[in-house]
């Protein structure tokens, strides 16, 4: 185990690199890919688990209080079926799926772009546990680009919640992905979600900073 002198030098060394980093390229943020995922309500995690049932965490996600977990279900379509879909943490008021465009052309079904929660109108689904089926007569969506960040880092990045914004990425593969809604709570942690068709077209790996396009923040 690390002594505690060994573990301040890493901190420090780590706070001294974002210092560098920020103050050349103040309008960086991280990527965060999410690959297709279910979040589902109380009520559904007992008709797909039965009765009873909580979801198991298996590991923190980036944004506070959020977790990936053990359980899967599986994932049907007009056309066909994803067996192993990963439940994200902790249960919702309202069941929802988040695909990538190739998972809905697997599944048959005409996906919308849409933020999480917004899902009148959107395509239903079924859901598949071990002790149970799920119909959602809507909830399928994909998640439209975003960024995850605090009051504090609104007012830093001079914009305000609910703006959109482009971001520019570097590499062999970069570019300017736009209509990048800015999400701004308390309880956020500075975070630029993709889901996996975006990171594939432009390379982009987990934790990798991008740059927001500042002049086009408003």
């Amino acid at each position: 185990m690390e002594n505690r002198e060994e573990l301040i030098q890493k901190v420090t060394a780590l706070v001294l690199d974002n210092w560098k980093r920020l103050s050349a390229q103040p309008y960086q943020v991280p990527v965060g890919i999410s690959a297709r995922h279910v979040h589902l309500s109380k009520e559904h995690v007992e008709a797909l688990f039965g009765v009873g049932y909580r979801l198991t965490p298996m590991k923190a996600l980036s944004q506070p209080g959020q977790f990936a977990c053990e359980e899967q279900v599986a994932v049907s379509g007009p056309a066909g079926t994803l067996p192993k879909v990963r439940i994200l943490g902790p249960e919702r008021k309202q069941s929802q799926v988040e695909m990538a465009s190739g998972d809905c052309r697997i599944l048959g079904i005409q996906p919308q772009v849409r933020s999480s929660g917004d899902l009148k109108g959107t395509p239903g689904i079924m859901l598949k546990g071990p002790k149970g089926e799920v119909l959602l007569t809507e909830g399928v969506i994909i998640a439209d680009r975003h960024i995850h960040m605090t009051p504090e880092d609104a007012q830093w990045f001079g914009v305000s919640d609910q703006d959109r914004v482009s971001v520019s990425v570097d590499g062999p593969k970069g570019g300017v992905l736009g209509h990048v809604l800015i999400r701004v709570t308390r309880d956020s942690r500075l975070d630029f979600h993709v889901d996996t068709d975006d990171a594939n077209a432009f390379q982009l790996k987990q934790g990798q900073w991008v740059t927001i396009r500042k002049e086009e923040a408003r």
